[in-house]
């Protein structure tokens, strides 16, 4: 008997090939949907400047925040008035923080429950949480102690410095727009303060890799803190990369400028006209680690002074229940 195999079935070729160029766009899908941006050829004009000491009183830098904010979602402040021991004694005491070992980071780990702490091994959230404070009291007392009271100190004056810079963004708002912040919601953490420490130890090529992981991982935690303004104190960068959804931009900071972008909040309040971006300076060609802290600063809290004037605001939905138990009550009236 002649046996003889069958031929190929045509149904499972074109599967074949269906599967193929499924494939085949499902990779030219990932290519260009997860490519990343060139960040080293995307320079643009110095960052706009403003000068601290001439906020109040001169109207054209009012103008320059507002423009700034609508265009690039970030500007330089000079002239702050922090003075620079202020700054450096934290970012030099951080350094035995990130000395802890890792097996010890267990109970300070940043969570979903708690925001504060270690992040990986490059990062570090600081935040005035009292639990918090004291299991890292716990943890390293004399180390962390210092540190905890040098960076109140500069939390102090840049609460300061961002209270001036939102105060002029809502007198140069709309009332409407002023009056929408009572409407941003969120669990109120007050200040809150990344340490980064940029390691030195790196060639020019796993410079570019860590670059490009930093991108991911600065897209993935973008809106993890909810804020209307970050305050970046970067001394020494050799260049500030700010991210946005159209794309990367790059600015060289002036030396002690104080880089301020522009958060979620700002832009929900403006109805999208001021930018929400993501911003972090680069350190290249450093002998030294690097230091550098990022301070999310949220709108004020008025909910204190709607509870002082008496005034209380019923929600729609309580509005309709009473209606509906009103409408109740008087249909049984009448029945009687």
């Amino acid at each position: 008997m002649d046996f003889r195999a069958p031929p190929p079935s045509p149904v499972a070729a074109a599967r074949r090939t269906s599967s193929l160029s499924n494939d085949d766009v499902f990779r030219r899908f990932l290519e260009t949907s997860l490519r990343l941006p060139n960040i080293n050829n995307n320079h643009q004009n110095p960052l706009p400047k403003v000068d601290f000491r001439s906020l109040g009183s001169d109207d054209a830098l009012r103008h320059v925040i507002s423009d700034s904010f609508a265009t690039v979602g970030c500007f330089q402040l000079l002239n702050h008035g922090i003075p620079l021991d202020v700054i450096a004694s934290p970012a030099e005491a951080s350094i035995a923080i990130f000395q802890v070992p890792p097996e010890k980071r267990g109970g300070v780990t940043r969570s979903v429950e708690s925001p504060w702490g270690f992040e990986e091994d490059d990062e570090f959230v600081w935040g005035r949480d009292k639990e918090f404070n004291l299991r890292m009291q716990q943890l390293s007392a004399a180390r962390y102690s210092n540190f905890n009271k040098k960076m109140e100190n500069l939390v102090a004056r840049i609460e300061k410095v961002a209270e001036k810079i939102l105060q002029v963004i809502f007198e140069d708002s709309p009332r409407k727009v002023a009056n929408s912040m009572e409407m941003i919601g969120g669990i109120e953490r007050g200040t809150v303060c990344s340490v980064y420490k940029h390691c030195s130890d790196k060639t020019s090529g796993e410079c570019g890799n860590s670059l490009n992981y930093d991108v991911i991982r600065m897209v993935m935690r973008g809106n993890r803190y909810s804020h209307c303004l970050c305050l970046h104190l970067c001394g020494g960068s050799s260049e500030f990369q700010v991210y946005s959804k159209k794309g990367w931009l790059s600015f060289f900071p002036e030396k002690g400028a104080l880089v301020i972008t522009a958060g979620d909040q700002t832009q929900m309040f403006s109805d999208g006209q001021y930018k929400h971006v993501i911003g972090r300076p680069i350190f290249k060609g450093e002998k030294e680690d690097c230091i550098s802290m990022a301070f999310l600063c949220s709108a004020p809290n008025n909910k204190s002074n709607f509870e002082d004037s008496g005034e209380r605001t019923i929600s729609l939905g309580l509005q309709v229940l009473l209606a509906m138990i009103l409408t109740l009550v008087c249909h049984v009236l009448i029945c009687l």
